[in-house]
């Protein structure tokens, strides 16, 4: 749903010049303003005469969190109607395709968990913990778990932000929607059309106010960062330079993961893959959005890889709206590693419940910038993680941020590579 071009620009030459400063650097702003404050309000040892002050430098931190838990359940529910409404699939391809889908992102998830179990980054350094941190226990036997899948009212998840309750809803609508649209469109009836159109205004509703959120965290980062440093001095930040270790170790190993697919299931050669897929990765990387890389992804599979036009549509266009691998990886870790900061094991139940919140959090992220930081409330909610230590990550978010768009850019590609088969698309034209 782009604007037309003089509508756009005007908007942008109307905004605050501030808000013309792209989002990274609004960020690393931040950081630096909120180091200095946070020095020269004692760097560790603050003076009692500024207690008030460092602890008030959280609030808007604080706010945001709560603007973000607010829309994290309608950005799913929404999201996910949405795609289940707008996205073409063909019938043995889409079939393929969301074996590949999910596939892919359960592995993802699998090696975030699995890197963040043995390298236990949480562990390496303490973690200031922000206030009015409370842990909870949710109860894992698995019967409750399947009691609590049927909600009580069909808004009431949306209101106790219930991750299960909000998963069964969304695919049970998102499936009959589909199909009901899929039999009026073989009966030459249009009157899904409204109902799609009312998803869609809906959907491009929560985008905006997202938006709004968005452009406030790092007013979020600059009062978190310069009340940890106040307070703590540089000590907590160790252990989140661990967490970006690991959380890059992950992320190449999932690059492996996908190499090693394209090697086994596709006539491309990984060589010819990063090669050509250089373009596509840099801007990924650049721009933090693959929704912004699409048309770069998509022309660059056929024309510098060699894709058919098929197998380049289904996995860059259509399989970029299902296809979030890097995000669903990133909230996994970030689940386990809170958890290890707190000093709270997460049992084999606990991590099966991140792993599905995580999967169906990725759809709902789905081409939508920075919808990572939204979509982890849900995960550390199924299980019982404090949201506070969100603003933390914050921190840290701008760069990793990038480096897992990139990673669902190569994701997007892998499929279309895997679509395609073993057979070039020369043998067909010859």
């Amino acid at each position: 749903m782009s604007q037309p071009e003089s509508i756009t620009s005007l908007e942008t030459r109307t905004r605050p010049w501030w808000l013309r400063i792209p989002l990274t650097w609004q960020i690393l702003i931040a950081l630096v303003l909120a180091i200095a404050l946070g020095i020269a309000l004692g760097a560790g040892r603050p003076s009692p005469a500024n207690a008030t002050l460092i602890t008030n430098l959280a609030v808007p931190a604080e706010l945001i969190l709560k603007a973000l838990r607010a829309l994290a359940t309608p950005l799913i529910l929404v999201a996910v109607l949405h795609t289940f409404m707008t996205t073409d699939i063909p019938g043995t391809a889409g079939r393929r395709l969301a074996v590949l889908l999910l596939t892919n992102t359960t592995v993802a998830i699998c090696i975030g968990l699995l890197v963040a179990n043995v390298l236990r980054p949480g562990t390496w350094g303490a973690l200031a913990a922000p206030s009015n941190t409370q842990v909870t226990e949710p109860s894992l036997d698995p019967w409750d778990l399947i009691k609590d899948a049927v909600p009580e009212a069909i808004l009431k998840p949306l209101v106790d932000n219930n991750v299960i309750q909000l998963i069964v809803i969304a695919l049970c609508f998102g499936i009959v929607l589909r199909g009901l649209k899929s039999e009026q469109i073989a009966q030459g009836k249009t009157a899904y059309q409204p109902v799609e159109d009312f998803i869609g205004i809906v959907f491009e509703a929560v985008i905006r106010i997202l938006n709004w959120i968005i452009a406030l965290v790092p007013l979020a980062v600059f009062g978190i960062v310069a009340k940890t440093v106040a307070q703590r001095g540089f000590a907590p930040f160790k252990s989140l330079a661990a967490f970006i270790v690991v959380v890059l170790v992950a992320l190449a190993l999932q690059a492996c993961y996908y190499l090693t697919r394209v090697y086994f299931g596709s006539w491309v050669s990984p060589q010819k893959f990063l090669i050509g897929g250089a373009d596509a990765f840099l801007t990924a990387f650049s721009t933090s959005s693959s929704t912004v890389t699409m048309p770069i992804t998509f022309e660059i599979l056929q024309t510098k890889i060699g894709l058919r036009e098929s197998s380049a549509s289904l996995g860059a266009l259509v399989g970029a709206n299902f296809n979030n691998d890097g995000t669903a990886l990133y909230e996994a870790m970030s689940a386990l590693y809170i958890s290890q900061v707190l000093g709270q094991h997460l049992d084999l139940g606990q991590q099966l419940i991140v792993v599905l919140t995580s999967i169906v959090a990725s759809v709902g992220a789905a081409g939508i910038p920075n919808a990572g930081l939204v979509t982890m409330t849900l995960v550390f909610t199924s299980v019982g993680l404090p949201t506070q230590y969100i603003a933390l990550l914050i921190t840290v978010d701008w760069f990793l941020d990038r480096c897992r768009t990139a990673i669902n850019v190569m994701g997007d590609m892998t499929v279309s590579a895997l679509l395609d088969g073993k057979k070039p698309r020369a043998l067909d034209e010859g």
